[in-house]
């Protein structure tokens, strides 16, 4: 291989940056096509270029956004293939491994997405992962970049906290096909210990993209932040108060976190009751 390093008068290294470079900005790519649909959403009339200067992508410069906004069917007015997460032609996808499922407890089905935030005229993105079954936000992230490392990695981190070693079934992460959920420092994460799922579209992952909702429009919002610094201290508290505090119908009017203590009451009186017979 050195040898054809040198005759391609470059070495192992380059290639390997290359290769990386390309990985990024493909992994980019996909997310993108994700946040631009949620900003479409709730700015149906944003033009190419305010949208450029809000969402700053790592790894194109303005033609090539430009390019890219055209192509995935941005372009005002919105085309029918517009509610397409990702083009899943080049990119890591994995079977949908949530659908028709039928959840029994906790930690068998966590779901995530990434939303964006807009304050002081930008875009933070806000990373969430929640228990599908007990509705409780489990781990949680906001950053300035779309980078991996800034959006799923320390969410992601926050939430594997909750794998003990008795746990008998590994537990699926379920998202859209965003970069972000097949990135190497990603997928290094979950394997051995999660079972990772994709959806084709936004409507086999509602979970998620109601908690983005709730966050934002119910919790951030009325709390106001204008700085980076404010916005972290304001999803900890929004966190917070959505896990301890708001009650949900689908888990009988209770909190999350209370839920999930009467779960593990129950387990423990069952377990009491059994070794008594």
């Amino acid at each position: 291989m050195n040898q054809i390093y040198r005759w391609l008068g470059t070495t192992k290294q380059n290639v390997h940056q290359r290769l990386n470079r390309e990985i990024e900005r493909e992994e980019e790519k996909e997310h993108l096509k994700v946040i631009l649909r949620q900003v479409r959403e709730d700015h149906p009339n944003m033009g190419c270029k305010a949208l450029y200067r809000k969402v700053r992508p790592e790894t194109m410069g303005r033609d090539k956004f430009f390019e890219f906004y055209g192509k995935y069917g941005f372009k005002i007015p919105m085309q029918k293939s517009f509610r397409r997460t990702t083009d899943s032609s080049g990119v890591i996808r994995f079977p949908n491994l949530i659908k028709d499922r039928e959840l029994t407890g906790v930690n068998q089905v966590w779901v995530s997405d990434i939303t964006y935030y807009e304050m002081n005229s930008k875009f933070y993105y806000l990373t969430f992962i929640m228990d599908q079954y007990s509705r409780r936000i489990i781990g949680y992230s906001a950053s300035r970049t779309l980078k991996t490392i800034d959006t799923t990695i320390p969410a992601l981190k926050m939430a594997l906290k909750r794998i003990t070693s008795d746990q008998k079934e590994k537990p699926i992460i379920h998202s859209d096909g965003g970069g972000q959920y097949y990135s190497k420092s990603f997928l290094s994460l979950t394997r051995g210990c999660l079972r990772n799922s994709m959806c084709v579209n936004v409507y086999e992952n509602p979970h998620a993209e109601r908690i983005n909702g709730t966050i934002k429009n119910s919790y951030l919002r009325g709390y106001n932040p204008v700085t980076e610094q404010s916005l972290n201290m304001s999803l900890d508290r929004a966190v917070y108060m959505y896990n301890h505090e708001k009650p949900h119908s689908a888990i009988k009017h209770y909190t999350p976190v209370e839920y999930e203590q009467k779960l593990n009451k129950e387990i423990i009186n069952n377990f009491e009751s059994n070794k008594q017979l």
